[in-house]
């Protein structure tokens, strides 16, 4: 593969003073480049010139089979695109063999989410002073009901029925939907209200304001919740999306209805509420491991 590695080199020129990519860009081509020459030495693939599309399908399912992740299957053969492309360019070839050739889909990443007892431990926390009283409401609310961010910070008073223990809110869309609010919550939002009110600026009509007696913003809630949880001694880094998770995945786990749980959520389709059925899964998986006679591993 001697005049193949120069046309790696003549290919690197090319990157760096016709295209002017970046050192670090040029070192990511070169390797992915070298990878496939080595896998070519192996399979006994004489010369670029040779290289036709099922070679460079065979080369990505190795590489994946190899370990591998799809979005680094991706960047492989994005690699080996750009560079035939250049040997066609250069008339060295007559067609480029991984114009067509994709890589496997990339799993789909799961979401985060506390287990009950962290959970618990977060809303256990202290609520001293107005704005203690106010942060917990937040969590406790998110919690209870599953809010987005955005939803939480955009909430009104006229929104907030404490006796039927409902919020109205209006979420992606500007669909609206009404949301139970748990016991706990509730108790927690009638503390804040009762500290809201000398706070407030006149006319702000926000369930959730600053000391300053404005709406809260989404930053300062997520630096309220990340606060409170390294306060906690929770390991991970909380975010206020992460109740949300919890939410829908502490319900699914109870009730396994997965319809109740999209419209709770205001997901307008299944496919979107179903990542929470893999959480489930794996919250088997787990007590199966630890339970079954047959699955329990010795010692």
């Amino acid at each position: 593969m001697g005049a193949e590695a120069a046309w790696i080199e003549r290919f690197q020129r090319h990157l760096a003073t016709e295209r002017r990519l970046s050192p670090h860009t040029v070192s990511a081509y070169r390797r992915e480049l070298t990878a496939f020459a080595r896998w070519c030495t192996r399979s006994a693939v004489a010369d670029w010139t040779r290289i036709d599309g099922a070679q460079v399908r065979s080369f990505a399912a190795r590489s994946h089979a190899g370990g591998l992740k799809p979005r680094s299957v991706q960047r492989r053969l994005s690699a080996l695109r750009t560079f035939f492309a250049f040997l066609l360019r250069e008339g060295l070839v007559r067609h480029n063999p991984a114009l067509d050739i994709r890589a496997p889909k990339a799993g789909r990443r799961l979401p985060h989410a506390l287990d009950v007892d962290q959970m618990a431990r977060l809303l256990a926390m202290p609520a001293t002073g107005a704005l203690g009283q106010r942060d917990l409401a937040m969590m406790e609310l998110l919690y209870s009901s599953g809010l987005r961010l955005a939803e939480l910070v955009g909430l009104n008073i006229a929104d907030l029925d404490l006796t039927d223990r409902t919020v109205r809110v209006l979420g992606k869309g500007s669909k609206t939907r009404i949301m139970p609010v748990g016991r706990q919550a509730v108790s927690a939002l009638q503390g804040w209200l009762r500290q809201r009110a000398p706070l407030a600026a006149a006319g702000e009509s926000a369930v959730f304001i600053t000391q300053r007696g404005q709406r809260i913003g989404a930053r300062a809630v997520q630096l309220v919740v990340a606060r409170r949880a390294r306060a906690q001694g929770l390991p991970m880094g909380v975010h206020p999306h992460l109740f949300r998770h919890s939410f829908a995945t502490h319900l699914l786990e109870s009730s396994r209805d997965l319809r109740a749980v999209q419209e709770l959520l205001g997901h307008a389709s299944i496919s979107t509420t179903q990542v929470y059925t893999h959480l489930d899964f794996q919250h088997l998986a787990r007590i199966y491991e630890s339970s079954h006679p047959r699955a329990r591993r010795r010692g």
